[in-house]
């Protein structure tokens, strides 16, 4: 009987240990074999980002394709990220792991390599708003706003989208909503949210 009881209680541990070996979803820190660097991930798809990966409605915006983030921790499916002031969870697939390289003596740069530098980032500031314009409008859309256009009817959402955020709104509250969007050389006139009217800047206002 003691026999018995013996074979059962190692089987048990054995039971034990093997479970606790194969939590797979679990979420684990990314591998890296130098702890000192920051693990960072390049989205190769346009991907949404939630505050609860049990929760797909759990939204807190879309990261354009391009972008970089930040990888704390991983599973199978999510990696869970952060972006900008934001963190959550982006799905694995949409994203891929950036080489993580040796820290080596940083040596001045020549003007011709700034300049090259600075053009670069420029050129991936572009392709990531037009990214998250055309995710956002579609390619026809997109390809207007990228272009700074702005026309009658429009939302409020996409002159932001277009021009920007105003330096100033004048806002009246009635019936309707009237607004006067200011900006370094014109004005727009905007009600209930869409685009109706714009004109020069007054050399007074």
């Amino acid at each position: 009987m003691k026999k018995l009881f013996s074979v059962i209680f190692v089987s048990l541990i054995g039971l034990i240990t093997y479970a606790q070996g194969n939590k797979t979803e679990v979420l684990q820190p990314p591998e890296n074999n130098n702890q000192d660097q920051q693990v960072t991930a390049t989205l190769k798809n346009a991907s949404r980002l939630f505050s609860d990966k049990g929760d797909i409605s759990s939204v807190i915006e879309v990261i354009p394709i391009g972008s970089v983030v930040k990888v704390i921790e991983a599973d199978s499916t999510y990696y869970k990220v952060s972006y900008g002031d934001d963190s959550g969870f982006i799905f694995r697939k949409d994203a891929v792991i950036n080489q993580v390289q040796e820290q080596q003596e940083a040596k001045p740069q020549t003007e011709q390599e700034n300049i090259q530098q600075n053009e670069g980032q420029s050129d991936t500031r572009r392709a990531n708003r037009f990214s998250y314009l055309e995710y956002k409008y579609g390619t026809k859309m997109a390809a207007l706003l990228f272009a700074g256009k702005i026309w009658k009817g429009m939302s409020s959402d996409m002159v932001k989208d277009s021009w920007g955020a105003p330096l100033k709104i004048n806002r009246v509250i009635g019936d309707v909503v009237k607004e006067e969007w200011i900006f370094k050389n014109s004005w727009l006139f905007i009600e209930n949210d869409h685009l109706v009217e714009w004109g020069p800047v007054k050399s007074n206002q």
